[in-house]
C-alpha cells in the first residue's frame, strides 16, 4: 500500500500547485516573480544551473548530468556554456538547431532524455513554473496577449521582453469569448509531460513518401468544416503537431538528417524566426528548444551535399564523443549492469576495470608527443600521476586530435559480452579473464569490424591482460603481506632507521656488537627500486620521508606503515619479492600441509573481507597468480 500512498501524495501535491486566474492576476505574479516569464532556452539553462555546479580542476561539473553521464564533462561544459547559457541570454545562438553529433551508444539519446525528464520535474517547482493561456492546445505564453504597440511600455515597467504573436486560435477566442478584454483572459499553470504532450515533443522520421508534414505542424479537422464553414477558421484546425505541443519547452528531432527537406525548412523557420507556417493561417509563433542528434558519418554526408549549404549556418553542432577515462567507463558498466536482471551476479574486483581499459584503448588516437605511448596516455587521461608529466601535458595530448573519442568500441558491445560471460558461467561469478575471453570471442565473429581494426583490438586485449596480471599479483601480494604484518613493520622500521642516519649523516649502532656502521645502502636501494626510485632521485625521496616523519611528530602522531603510500607500496613489493617462493608453493601445491592451508585460508579471508571477492573468485585469483609466478 506504500506505493499507492505515494501516488496519492503526488496527486495531492500537484493539485496544490494548480493555479488558475485572469491575465490581470497573472501580471501581478509576473511583477513579483519575473522568472516565470522566462523563455524555453532560459528555462532549460536555469534547470541545469539550479541543480548545482561544482568547480573541479578549474572546470565546471554540472550536477544535473553527473549521475547519468560519465567522462564527458568537457563536452557537457561546452554544451551548457556555449549553447544553453548564450541562448538563455537571448544571443543569436538560440536561433539555431542544436545538433548533438557523436558515435553510437555515446550518450546522445541519454542526454536528451535527461533534459526532457528534467523539464517535467522542473515545471513542478517554483523556479520552473510555466503558465499558459487556459484551454490553448499550444500552451501559449500569456504575454502574447499584450498588443505590439504596448510592448515597449511593458518592458519599461516589468523589464521583460515579449516576443511572438498571439496565435490565430487565441486571437479569435479573445474576441469571441472575452469581448476583446485581454485582462479577463484565463491563465493556468501547466506541467510539462511528454506522455500528455505538454511542452515536450518527439519527432521521428519515417518513410518520406508517406510521412505528412501535419505530424509536425498539425492538421485540418475536416469533420468541423461544416460547423465552422471554412478551412481557414482556426477552430477547424488541430494544433496537435509536435511543434505545437512542444511549445514553451523542448522537441527532440530523432535522426534529423534522414528527414525530408520540407521538414527541415519548417524547423529552420521556427529556430530562426520563432514561428512556423501551418494551414491557411498567418505564421504561428512558438518558443521551444529543438534538439536533434546524429552520428558522424551521416553528418559528413549531410554537409557534403551542396543542396544543404543554406542549412549549415543554422545548425549548432556539439560533439558528444565517447568517454576516455577508465574509471568513468567502469561506472558506465556498473550502471548498465545495475539496471539489468543480472545485478545479483558476483563480478570479481577489477573485471569491469580491465574491460574498461580495453575499451578506452580502442578509442584513443596514437599520441604524437615523444615518450608517451597509449598506456601512458590512458593513465594520464584517467588522472593518474606519472613521473615527468603534468596537467599541461594532458591538455596538449587532448589538442593533438580534436576527433579523439569519436570512434572505437561502444559500451553496449562490452556489456553484451559481459552478459555472455555471465550466462556461460551459469550466473555464479565472473572474473576479468572471463570478460576478456568473451570480448575476444565477440571480436572474432564481429562482421562489421575491419580486419585492420580487429588486429589492433586483439593487441589491446593482450595489453589489458598484462595490466590485469600486474593488478592480480599486487592484490595477492597485499593479502599475503598483511598476513606477515610483523615482517612488514620490522622491514619498514629498519628502512627508516637507515634513512634517518643517511639524511643526518650519522652512523648506526649494530644491536648485537654495538659497533658503529654506515647506513645500509643495499637495503635502502632494494626497497626504493621496487617503486622505480632512480639513483639520482633517492636523496630527494629519503628527505621527503624524513620531512613526513617530522610533520607527524610535530602533530603528536605516530608515523606508521600507512603514513606514506609510496613507501608502503615499496615495502609490500620488497616483502612480496622475498615471499615469492612461499607464495608459489602455497598457491600451486595440490596437497598443501596444515600451515600452508592455514595461510591460504587467511589470504582468502582477507580477499573476501577487504577486497570484495567471494570464495569462488578469491580461489580463482590465487590459482591464477600461482600460475603466473611459476612461469
Amino acid at each position: 500500500m506504500d506505493i499507492l500512498n505515494k501516488i496519492r501524495e503526488y496527486r495531492e501535491e500537484e493539485q496544490k500547485m494548480t493555479w488558475r486566474g485572469t491575465f490581470a492576476e497573472y501580471l501581478e505574479m509576473v511583477k513579483e516573480r519575473p522568472h516565470i516569464a522566462q523563455t524555453a532556452h532560459s528555462r532549460v539553462y536555469n534547470m541545469i544551473k539550479d541543480a548545482g555546479v561544482e568547480e573541479v580542476d578549474d572546470k565546471k561539473v554540472f550536477n544535473f548530468f553527473s549521475e547519468q553521464m560519465y567522462g564527458i564533462e568537457d563536452s557537457i561544459e561546452k554544451l551548457v556554456e556555449e549553447y544553453f547559457h548564450s541562448a538563455a541570454k537571448r544571443l543569436d545562438v538560440r536561433k539555431r538547431i542544436l545538433l548533438l553529433m557523436g558515435p553510437v551508444s555515446g550518450g546522445k539519446s541519454t542526454l536528451v532524455a535527461m533534459l526532457k525528464r528534467g523539464l517535467e520535474q522542473y515545471s513542478r517547482t517554483d523556479n520552473g513554473a510555466v503558465y499558459a493561456i487556459a484551454g490553448c492546445p499550444m500552451h501559449e505564453d500569456p504575454l502574447h496577449l499584450i498588443p505590439h504597440h504596448l510592448r515597449d511600455n511593458f518592458y519599461e515597467e516589468y523589464g521583460i521582453k515579449v516576443e511572438g504573436n498571439l496565435s490565430p486560435l487565441n486571437m479569435m477566442r479573445v474576441e469571441k469569448e472575452y469581448g476583446g478584454r485581454i485582462e479577463d483572459v484565463m491563465v493556468e499553470r501547466v506541467f510539462f509531460s511528454e506522455d500528455k504532450r505538454v511542452g515536450i515533443g518527439t519527432f521521428s522520421p519515417s518513410d518520406p513518401k508517406s510521412q505528412d508534414i501535419a505530424d509536425l505542424t498539425g492538421s485540418i479537422d475536416f469533420s468541423t468544416i461544416a460547423e465552422y464553414g471554412s478551412e481557414s477558421d482556426p477552430r477547424a484546425y488541430r494544433f496537435d503537431g509536435e511543434l505545437n505541443k512542444a511549445n514553451r519547452g523542448l522537441m527532440e528531432f530523432q535522426e534529423m538528417l534522414k528527414c525530408d527537406e520540407k521538414f527541415l525548412w519548417h524547423l529552420l523557420s521556427l529556430t530562426q524566426e520563432g514561428n512556423f507556417k501551418a494551414g491557411r493561417f498567418a505564421l504561428i509563433s512558438a518558443d521551444e528548444l529543438i534538439v536533434a542528434h546524429t552520428n558522424e558519418s551521416e553528418y559528413k554526408a549531410f554537409i557534403s551535399n551542396k543542396k544543404n549549404e543554406a542549412l549549415h549556418s543554422r545548425i549548432i553542432v556539439m560533439k558528444v564523443p565517447y568517454n576516455l577515462k577508465v574509471t568513468e567507463e567502469e561506472r558506465i558498466y556498473k550502471k548498465m549492469i545495475k539496471e539489468s536482471d543480472l545485478s545479483h551476479v558476483h563480478i570479481a574486483p577489477h573485471a569491469l576495470k580491465i574491460a574498461a581499459i580495453f575499451t578506452i584503448l580502442t578509442r584513443l588516437s596514437v599520441p604524437k608527443k615523444a615518450g608517451v605511448d597509449l598506456i601512458k596516455k590512458m593513465k594520464l587521461y584517467n588522472g593518474e600521476m606519472i613521473e615527468g608529466y603534468n596537467t599541461q601535458d594532458v591538455e596538449e595530448l587532448k589538442k593533438e586530435d580534436p576527433d579523439e573519442g569519436m570512434t572505437g568500441i561502444d559500451p553496449r558491445y562490452v556489456i553484451n559480452r559481459i552478459s555472455s560471460a555471465i550466462i556461460r558461467k551459469q550466473l555464479t561469478s565472473i572474473s576479468a579473464l572471463d570478460v576478456l575471453r568473451s570480448i575476444k570471442e565477440g571480436l572474432e565473429s564481429h562482421a562489421s569490424i575491419s580486419k585492420e581494426d580487429k588486429e589492433r583490438y586483439m593487441d589491446f586485449i593482450s595489453i589489458a591482460r598484462r595490466e590485469y596480471d600486474d593488478i592480480a599479483k599486487k592484490e595477492v601480494q597485499k593479502a599475503f603481506v598483511y598476513s606477515y604484518d610483523e615482517s612488514a613493520k620490522t622491514l619498514m622500521d629498519n628502512y627508516l632507521d637507515n634513512v634517518e642516519a643517511y639524511c643526518n649523516k650519522n652512523k648506526l649502532q649494530d644491536p648485537l656488537t654495538g659497533e658503529e656502521m654506515s647506513p645500509d645502502e643495499k637495503l635502502m636501494r632494494s626497497i626504493e627500486e621496487q617503486i622505480g626510485i632512480s639513483e639520482n632521485a633517492k636523496k630527494a625521496f629519503r628527505e621527503e620521508i624524513l620531512i613526513r616523519i617530522s610533520a607527524y611528530a610535530r602533530k603528536g602522531k605516530k608515523f606508521d606503515y600507512n603514513s606514506h603510500e609510496r613507501l608502503r607500496e615499496a615495502i609490500q613489493k620488497k616483502l612480496f619479492a622475498d615471499l615469492k617462493d612461499i607464495v608459489k608453493i602455497t598457491t600451486s601445491t595440490k596437497t598443501p600441509d596444515e600451515s600452508q592451508l592455514k595461510k591460504v585460508n587467511e589470504v582468502i579471508a582477507r580477499l573476501i573481507d577487504e577486497h570484495g571477492y567471494n570464495s569462488v573468485s578469491a580461489n580463482e585469483l590465487l590459482r591464477y597468480v600461482g600460475s603466473l609466478l611459476n612461469r
